[in-house]
């Protein structure tokens, strides 16, 4: 088990607010629920994870408080950490292969959240070569840039994600990369297992020839994450126009850097990361049920 390290609130009264409104959490009530899931996870022998207050906390909040459901996405969390160690095993940063993916840029936070305070997710579907990359290694890089932004965001815990799936360049040999038992485990680790909420999934320059893969996203779907897809031909969302101009890239309308400048940033960031990585491993289920 981690050092338990304690949580100390520092939200606005307006931060709070919103949390007891929304998500059923007030000063009162987050120690006690943050115990009674540190005493699961010390009680429970299959189950390797880490007990600080605020990796417990990030769970409670995607759960808004429920103490049963916090206890599943926990274990579907480390279940598909288990089932999948292509995705989420020997994560190096320093491979070749998902060095090349970092320098493409394929999975991409934005530096600064929206004025919600939700944080923005440009993930680049197209941007690797299916001859060249496999999406195994695709999704590991992106997950990875994923679990360190997701660490070190407060605010996104509390107001969630917007993910902006940039479906340009896309072709056929990059949809037959998207295989049904891939697509059903993608939607399983956004609404199943990371403790992350999400506001909206946004795919842009989308093609027709791709609505047979978006309906197979959907059938995995819960009905609150479906009622949260929509769906943009080309040119038909400009980001510019519903986000911040200041938190964009140029090459989206914005007026925050490049794509390269914002891939080169995450980059560092993963790579600064290596022996945090390497300590997460060693966190999973010793039985899988």
């Amino acid at each position: 088990m981690s050092t338990l390290n304690k949580y100390t609130c520092q939200l606005s009264s307006e931060e709070k607010i919103y949390l007891a409104a929304n998500l059923n959490e007030t000063d009162e009530i987050r120690p006690i629920k943050i115990a009674e899931i540190r005493q699961w996870i010390i009680q429970n022998n299959d189950l390797h994870a880490p007990t600080d207050d605020f990796f417990i906390l990030r769970f409670l909040r995607a759960c808004k408080f429920n103490v049963e459901k916090t206890k599943s996405k926990l274990w579907n969390y480390y279940k598909q950490r288990a089932n999948l160690p292509e995705w989420y095993s020997n994560r190096n940063p320093f491979l070749p292969e998902l060095q090349e993916l970092f320098d493409l840029g394929v999975f991409l936070p934005l530096r600064k959240l929206d004025n919600q305070g939700r944080m923005i997710v440009i993930i680049r579907v197209a941007a690797h070569s299916p001859s060249r990359h496999k999406m195994s290694d695709m999704l590991k890089a992106s997950l990875m840039i994923l679990d360190v932004a997701l660490r070190d965001h407060e605010s996104v815990t509390i107001y969630g994600v917007t993910s902006i799936l940039d479906l340009d360049n896309i072709t056929y040999e990059h949809v037959l990369q998207l295989p049904p038992n891939v697509i059903r485990n993608l939607v399983h680790a956004w609404q199943g297992c990371y403790p992350v909420r999400i506001y909206s999934l946004d795919f842009i320059n989308a093609h027709r020839f791709v609505n047979t893969v978006l309906n197979i996203f959907r059938s995995f779907m819960n009905k609150k994450l479906k009622q949260r897809v929509h769906v943009h031909s080309r040119d038909k969302l400009k980001l510019h126009e519903t986000l911040p101009k200041n938190i964009l890239p140029k090459e989206y309308g914005g007026t925050n850097g490049t794509i390269k400048e914002l891939s080169e940033y995450w980059k560092h960031v993963v790579e600064e990361n290596q022996e945090w990585f390497i300590e997460e491993e060693k966190y999973k289920l010793t039985l899988i049920k």
